[in-house]
């Protein structure tokens, strides 16, 4: 685990970002293997809240792809940045088409975990899983935010981080901060 999500500041400023994480990049989102099945059960409900764009992408690639690092990801409309899943709200806001259906009641699942933890990344090291801070220019808006109102990382990602390991994992998680904050004195 980066000690990164413990002393790093966070906070999503959608207003000033636009939801650029769901429209830039040169990849989709990474989505586990065991999501599959979800995404696939859900895709009727966010369909209501796709563009045009993305049906079109979904029906020409498919509901996720293998990117060039052979990951899982969700299909992109064209070749890189907008996700095919991604749709804009009135203020041109950036949000996701499953979350909507989620947040609607229309569906169990709320969107690929790895949208849902950004900016934490999972990773392998071994047959460990490895929780890293991610560092991206279009999140600096977010990191003011975070300074602002004191949220380290992993407190803004409380729910995404008990989806994803757990509330006992959590609880570990949130004693090792404060072990972390104490050593930093």
């Amino acid at each position: 685990m980066s000690e990164e999500i413990f002393e790093e500041q966070f906070v999503c400023d959608l207003a000033a970002c636009k939801g650029a994480c769901c429209v830039e990049g040169e990849s989709g989102a990474p989505v586990e293997m065991d999501e599959l099945p979800l995404l696939e059960a859900s895709l009727e409900a966010a369909n209501e809240f796709m563009t045009k764009k993305g049906k079109a992408a979904i029906a020409a690639k498919g509901n996720y792809v293998l990117d060039n690092d052979g990951d899982l990801v969700t299909t992109l409309v064209g070749n890189h940045g907008e996700c095919a899943y991604a749709f804009f709200d009135d203020g041109g806001i950036a949000k996701c088409s499953f979350e909507k259906a989620f947040l609607e009641g229309k569906s169990t699942w709320r969107k690929p975990v790895s949208c849902h933890l950004y900016p934490i990344r999972l990773g392998k090291s071994g047959q460990y899983i490895t929780v890293n801070y991610h560092r991206w220019l279009l999140c600096e808006p977010a990191c003011a935010c975070g300074i602002k109102m004191k949220v380290p990382v992993y407190r803004f990602l409380k729910d995404a981080l008990v989806r994803r390991f757990g509330v006992s994992w959590y609880v570990e998680l949130e004693q090792a901060s404060g072990l972390w904050r104490n050593a930093q004195q």
